[in-house]
């Protein structure tokens, strides 16, 4: 059984319409230094983290009362948005978030799939706390709930939802708090 701790990051500086890769908001901060309280609870354990801002700005508190640098892990990271403008990517990731994985275009379907390989490949590494975002975590969630439906849930800042991976297959095991998501 391989334990995996994820972490949506804390509420960002900035929107998707915004700035490309925002840092945390004072709020999101503050999320970041209360979950990293909760998360000292578990036995100490490798830190990864998607290699955008708001993720790693996240990690910082935990990895600061752990003593440890956390991974940088590309495959945790965000929806890409196909080269997209700050604007445009806003209105086609709101319908986007409305479909079915199915009707994506075929470099998300590819992304989605990389992201489901990675987390799969875990097993047997030990348990891991991962800082992710919202459309990564529900890539998972998905998987784990046999739906195609792009978004299962929705993961507030800082929520904590846990997996396991045994023998394959990736069991949700506890779904984080959820709040609406606003794509601005």
């Amino acid at each position: 059984m391989t334990k995996l701790t994820f972490i949506r990051h804390g509420e960002a500086a900035s929107g998707w319409d915004g700035h490309a890769d925002p840092g945390l908001s004072e709020k999101g901060k503050a999320q970041a230094e209360a979950v990293a309280q909760i998360l000292n609870e578990l036995p100490q354990q490798p830190i990864r983290t998607s290699p955008l801002a708001r993720c790693q700005q996240t990690a910082i508190p935990l990895a600061g009362m752990w003593n440890v640098a956390p991974t940088i892990t590309p495959e945790v990271a965000e929806l890409p948005s196909l080269g997209m403008g700050l604007e445009e990517r806003t209105q086609w990731l709101r319908k986007l978030m409305m479909g079915k994985w199915a009707d994506t275009e075929q470099e998300i379907q590819d992304w989605k799939q990389s992201v489901l390989e990675y987390v799969l490949a875990l097993e047997g590494q030990g348990d891991q706390v991962i800082f992710s975002h919202f459309i990564a975590i529900n890539v998972l969630a998905g998987h784990a709930a046999q739906s195609d439906s792009v978004i299962v849930f929705k993961p507030d800042n800082c929520s904590v939802t846990t997996f396991d991976v045994t023998d394959g297959k990736l069991t949700l095991i506890e779904q984080g708090n959820e709040a609406d998501t606003v794509v601005r």
